[in-house]
């Protein structure tokens, strides 16, 4: 009898744990669809992100180290941020249907601290004038990447570059702690 009991406890219990939850009313789902950022505002916001750290470092960096290379055949801090900031057109031409220029710009071209932060900070702001006039719906446009000649979409190839500014970021960071400098995001907030 009481292994009769414990069955039909057992039974009654895994047919409560199984009964469906009700269904979320229309006012739920429009709370949760809000609650939920767009494609392109997540795409907008990691690319901002990379974009106001490397602007930060360029910035601060001392103009008088930006020549600074941890050996002879590694970049200078210069060239690093030139280089992040050059690779910005492998995502915006090909989104444009255009053929990306050179990856990376000479330093000869950008002199000062001053021209290599105006284009660092150009090259991002173009960015993101992309994701944003592209929106959610083109951020699933395909688009052929430059370097692989895969299709992918639009969003796929600015997550490619934000990954890519985001390695040079790490880079420089080396290159301020060679330096016995610390970089901005590592000092304490005021």
């Amino acid at each position: 009898m009481k292994r009769c009991i414990w069955m039909t406890a057992l039974v009654l219990a895994a047919g409560l744990c199984a009964r469906p939850l009700p269904a979320a009313t229309q006012d739920q789902k429009k709370e949760t669809a809000k609650a939920q950022p767009a494609e392109s505002q997540i795409v907008l916001a990691q690319w901002n992100e990379v974009a106001r750290k490397l602007i930060a470092m360029a910035g601060d960096f001392p103009e008088d180290k930006y020549d600074f290379k941890p050996t002879p055949a590694q970049r200078s801090f210069a060239e690093q941020l030139l280089h992040a900031a050059g690779a910005v057109p492998f995502f915006t031409a090909p989104v444009l249907g255009q053929t990306p220029a050179e990856e990376d710009p000479p330093r000869a071209k950008y002199k000062t601290k001053a021209d290599v932060v105006a284009f660092v900070k150009k090259s991002f702001e173009d960015g993101a004038a992309l994701i944003k006039a592209k929106g959610d719906k083109g951020m699933a446009d395909w688009v052929t990447d430059p370097e692989s000649k895969q299709q992918l979409h639009v969003s796929d190839l600015a997550y490619e570059l934000i990954e890519h500014s985001g390695e040079h970021y790490g880079q420089l960071v080396v290159y301020y702690r060679l330096s016995g400098l610390v970089p901005p995001e590592s000092r304490p907030k005021k």
